[in-house]
């Protein structure tokens, strides 16, 4: 693949030790991302306790998005990288997945680093999504106190492989990932959740975000583990080991 494309790793840290230095890679890990080469846009960030956007940290898990130049850069990085084998003997497990971006609206720190792929894999109907969001100072407690009611539908959607909340900043930026089994699921969820409707009104007429994306990707392969197994395993023809 020569074409800009996206990855996301999540890792489970179980012991104190090993949730105190991921915490503390959160400000130390930088330097090493900053000169990784092919790496056009990356973000560290946290995990919210439960699904969706949730102001209490899940001090267990931890994710890592990045934006590459191409597959070839990617998978050196996830071979080779010190700064990634070391997250990996931390972590009691990871999973990378390989996404390629299909739309994005918004922006994130100022910029939209998704480039729509031109060409996305006939056949493969998974959908993965990202919501993300910088909350204004002066709504965070308009937004917290209803958001809870927004996201409880989506534990009980039809469709919905795999979601977790996860943000650079406690309550004031987050973002949820989601993927789902097709497009048709997605929008099951979106439009016909009389919560979700309500949290999408909200948004326009109390004017929450500072910054707001939405982004949605195909996702490729799906490399390593969570909860003990591959989430899509049996549905992409490339899982395993991300340093194979």
């Amino acid at each position: 693949m020569t074409e800009p494309f996206t990855t996301l790793s999540f890792f489970r840290f179980s012991t104190l030790q090993n949730r105190i230095w991921a915490f503390g890679q959160m400000q130390f890990a930088h330097p090493h991302f900053r000169k990784v080469p092919g790496l056009r846009f990356y973000k560290l960030m946290g995990s919210g306790r439960e699904q969706g956007f949730n102001p209490f940290p899940d001090w267990g898990v931890y994710a890592q998005l990045a934006v590459w130049e191409n597959e070839a850069a990617a998978d050196h990085f996830f071979a080779q990288a010190d700064i990634f084998q070391r997250y990996k003997a931390h972590a009691a497990e990871h999973w990378v997945l390989y996404l390629r971006p299909v739309k994005a609206k918004g922006l994130w720190s100022g910029q939209n680093p998704f480039e729509p792929y031109q060409q996305p894999e006939a056949g493969n109907p998974l959908l993965a999504v990202i919501t993300r969001a910088t909350i204004r100072k002066r709504r965070l407690i308009n937004f917290w106190r209803y958001v809870p009611v927004s996201e409880r539908p989506v534990s009980e959607a039809a469709g919905l492989i795999f979601t977790k909340g996860i943000g650079e900043a406690p309550l004031l930026q987050m973002a949820t990932f989601s993927v789902w089994e097709n497009e048709a699921a997605l929008h099951q969820f979106a439009y016909q959740s009389p919560e979700h409707i309500g949290a999408i009104q909200r948004t326009r007429q109390l004017n929450w975000y500072k910054e707001e994306m939405f982004a949605r990707f195909q996702p490729f392969r799906s490399l390593g583990t969570w909860g003990g197994r591959n989430p899509l395993e049996g549905r992409l023809s490339s899982t395993g080991d991300p340093a194979q």
